[in-house]
């Protein structure tokens, strides 16, 4: 039976040959630099998918919640970084799971440091979470007074070890090109770098610098004064990261296949089965409109290109509305399937919670 006869409802869709090159692509690029290659698995969530990164090397992973650390911690992965500010109110955890595992934190308080090393009995990897330009949470870069306040209160606990400064260029995501992207990236990463020296030169080090963004990760030839790179939605892409120019078109991995239910060619648009808790919300700038994904007719491996001039224009709970040019809803009939390119991969994976690949097997993800 062909595959898209199966498919009844929302499906996530998941071609394993391009995914694992393009983790392949990513670890090789690591390895040339000679940096160490901490892929985040946010994006994925899955054991098997897991398994593909060890067969490229990979032995150290990010992780986003201690529910994912104590998922992939149970499974196998005993180097992981929570890359989210500690929260104070899951010592427990931490220190349980640090007892089996080396488990990194990332702090940006004297006050969170102070409730760890009341509440732990393991030792803790500690990074301090530094805010160098996207605006989001951490230690200013250009404060280097009240970082070197945390450092110190880090290097003085007994539970405590200091391993270095680690920043997210989230802002390479309003990137319009990749060079754009790779000068996100590279201010970023010249930034912590400054308080990185500044903070050595009075005792702290030596320091790390960790960083992570796809877009920064995939623009960027440079990955000089770096120690490592942690980058995840690189793993499937998707609509957004085609728009910057940080991936082709043939390596977005994954779609969101979605039966069609009514026409409307009137108004020049089509309803979906498949809305705002199977797509998620994220949109993107695309030709003039703010859409939430663009829309590809199947193809005998997958899908194929995305339609000229169509995307994804509304999203209600279970109804995803699509604007499609007058000849593309001529060719459509009810109980037709169209693939939705997600305009950000991370969420669509996270709301359907398991992968179809394109050979006909489900690929489970974790579930909290």
């Amino acid at each position: 039976m062909n595959l898209f006869d199966s498919i009844v409802k929302p499906t996530l869709l998941l071609d394993e040959t391009t995914t694992r090159a393009n983790i392949r692509r990513m670890a090789n690029k690591a390895s040339s630099a000679n940096v160490a290659f901490r892929p985040h698995f946010k994006t994925h969530q899955s054991l098997e998918i897991g398994g593909w990164f060890r067969e490229e090397g990979v032995t150290q992973i990010t992780v986003s919640s201690l529910d994912m650390a104590e998922y992939f911690g149970h499974n196998g992965w005993d180097d992981i970084t929570l890359a989210f500010s500690a929260n104070p109110r899951q010592i427990a955890g931490l220190d349980r799971l640090a007892g089996r595992i080396r488990l990194g934190i990332l702090v940006e308080s004297l006050e969170t440091i102070d409730l760890l090393e009341s509440g732990l009995s393991n030792r803790l990897e500690v990074w301090l979470k530094i805010d160098a330009g996207a605006g989001r949470t951490g230690l200013a870069w250009d404060q280097p007074e009240f970082a070197w306040q945390v450092a110190q209160r880090v290097r003085h606990s007994q539970r405590l070890n200091l391993r270095g400064l680690l920043t997210h260029a989230g802002n390479s995501y309003s990137s319009s090109n990749p060079a754009e992207a790779a000068r996100h990236f590279s201010v970023s990463k010249e930034r912590v770098n400054l308080l990185r020296r500044e903070l050595e030169a009075r005792g702290a080090g030596p320091l790390q610098v960790s960083v992570g963004d796809t877009p920064g990760c995939s623009a960027s030839s440079d990955f000089s004064q770096l120690d490592e790179i942690r980058p995840g939605n690189f793993v499937f892409f998707d609509a957004q990261q085609l728009k910057i120019g940080s991936c082709a078109f043939a390596e977005i991995a994954v779609a969101l296949a979605c039966p069609l239910v009514a026409l409307h060619p009137e108004r020049g648009e089509a309803i979906v089965y498949g809305g705002a808790i199977h797509l998620s919300k994220d949109t993107l700038e695309w030709q003039g409109d703010r859409i939430y994904g663009l829309v590809c007719p199947p193809a005998e491996r997958g899908w194929a290109a995305p339609l000229v001039g169509a995307g994804v224009v509304r999203l209600s709970q279970e109804h995803g509305v699509l604007r499609l040019a007058p000849q593309d809803l001529a060719n459509l009939r009810v109980g037709d399937l169209l693939c939705l390119i997600p305009a950000h991969s991370c969420l669509t994976a996270q709301a359907m919670g398991r992968y179809l690949s394109l050979d006909g097997h489900w690929i489970e993800m974790m579930r909290a």
